[in-house]
């Protein structure tokens, strides 16, 4: 078996281990880079890019079969999808944009790339494959992540789907059933359903795409329910029929029904890909999920000399939050034991589905957490429907509810959440703000032009500055 030193040891090729190697070779040049299947990020491969490509392709859809409203007379008949060609866009794409990924590591040294599946032997030691035993003085845990897949979805064998192989089809099937009404499984059912499949959403509890604030939960869920076939907070039974198509059998509020499809869509979430890389050999503090807990300044696990990063850190599975925290762990496993907290973002979350959904610094359950009992006094809520704003009427986008939350006393901006249109453009301007530390008296004071979405966002802060009860010591 071969054997390496290494001063630093990166466990994990994708958008936070590439982040990692980088930052920590600007330390030192004894750094190695171990991946188990194929370079490149979930992000180019099976996440945001592909998707948004299938997206693209059913908005565009979509347009073309409602542009009656604006006397522009279709003949809709004659709107044809071919799915082969939808799909052999996406994957044209997506191979482009993973292109550029595999440029950058392929510009970096072959010797410091290693491929094989790794696992702990103990707090410095690392195997590789069968083949490599590297001994390193610090290591990046940067695994990533994989769909959840839940027992009782394991009878419909290749039936049975993740997003991971929705990018991989030659053409459209004719019906999808989605598990999991979340980020994920709202935007490709959507897209699929778009472009023509049959397509019904499962969920359970009734939660809608991550969205903590009831009122824009309600009103989110009326809205894509006038479009999407949704059973919210179902109990469901699956089996394959004799044509081995796959068999939904739900029951919800009382009622119950059958959804055949070609396929089911596992979207239930993602796993950190933490349980398979022999942990149980070190001393680490685990949470309940058996995932390492870290510092989210600093990346530092319990073990001073091992970090983690990226969706396996099972914090914000995001890929600017995978590069940030890539970067953090990467200085720190480079420059260690000289180990600095690193610049952390306000939060900012965009679902591209039609009206758009997003969230930009805390959340209404994180705040219901911060502060308590004392929330309704401690938290001035503002509010706009887009029904009615000016812009969005214009361009028949008007469908969706903001609301902003501040702090009494302060008057700091303290988060948002929203659905509706240019809301992954809102949403950039409240986490900057919020990252800014901004009161709403401020924001007020910034331009807006006229006639702009954006419009609808000073609404909404003119309602909570008006609620707002100032503590000028504190301002």
């Amino acid at each position: 078996m071969k054997q390496i030193q290494a001063d630093v040891l990166v466990i994990g090729g994708g958008t936070a281990g590439m982040g990692a190697f980088r930052h920590a070779r600007q330390f030192t040049d004894n750094v190695y880079l171990v991946e188990s299947t194929v370079f490149g990020t979930t992000c180019a491969r099976v996440g945001c890019m592909p998707s948004k490509l299938l997206i693209a392709a059913a908005e565009a859809r979509h347009h073309a079969l409602h542009t009656a409203p604006f006397g522009i007379h279709l003949d809709t008949a004659s709107v044809r999808t071919d799915g082969r060609e939808v799909m052999a866009r996406v994957k044209a794409e997506r191979d482009r944009f993973v292109g550029f990924v595999l440029e950058d590591v392929e510009a970096w040294p072959a010797e410091r790339r290693i491929m094989g599946e790794a696992k702990f032997i103990d707090e410095h030691t690392v195997e590789v494959g069968g083949h490599t035993r590297i001994s390193a003085e610090r290591i990046v845990i940067a695994t990533g992540s994989r769909p959840l897949i839940l027992p009782q979805w394991q009878p419909l064998g290749d039936r049975l789907i993740v997003n991971d192989d929705v990018f991989s089809w030659d053409d459209l099937p004719e019906s999808v059933a989605v598990f999991g009404p979340g980020v994920i499984g709202l935007e490709l059912g959507q897209a699929l359903s778009r472009l023509g499949v049959k397509v019904e959403i499962f969920g359970v509890s009734g939660n809608l795409a991550g969205l903590a604030d009831p009122v824009i939960r309600r009103e989110a869920v009326a809205s894509f329910s006038q479009e999407l076939t949704l059973h919210l907070d179902s109990r469901t039974q699956v089996s394959l029929d004799e044509n081995g198509k796959v068999v939904v059998d739900w029951e919800e509020n009382g009622q119950s029904g059958r959804f055949v499809a070609d396929y089911a869509l596992a979207a239930a979430g993602r796993v950190p890909n933490t349980d398979n890389i022999g942990l149980e050999n070190l001393n680490i503090v685990t949470d309940a999920r058996g995932v390492p807990v870290a510092d989210p300044h600093t990346m530092q696990t319990s073990i001073p000399h091992i970090f983690i990063a990226g969706d396996a850190s099972n914090q914000l599975p995001l890929l600017h939050e995978a590069s940030d925290q890539g970067k953090i762990a990467g200085d720190n496993a480079g420059r260690y034991p000289d180990v600095r907290p690193g610049l952390r973002r306000s939060p900012i979350g965009v679902v591209f589905t039609d009206p758009q959904i997003a969230s930009a610094g805390e959340r209404y359950t994180a705040l219901q957490q911060r502060y308590g009992e004392r929330f309704d006094s401690a938290v001035a809520i503002g509010e706009v429907s887009f029904k009615n704003q000016g812009r969005s009427r214009v361009m028949l986008k008007n469908q969706g509810h903001l609301r902003v939350y501040a702090e009494q006393g302060s008057g700091r901006l303290l988060g948002a959440e929203m659905f509706g249109p240019a809301a992954e453009h809102i949403a950039h301007l409240l986490a900057w703000s919020h990252q800014q530390g901004l009161t709403v008296a401020q924001m007020l004071d910034m331009p807006f032009y006229h006639p702009v979405v954006e419009e609808g966002l000073r609404t909404a802060l003119r309602d909570v500055q008006s609620k707002l009860r100032y503590d000028h010591q504190a301002a």
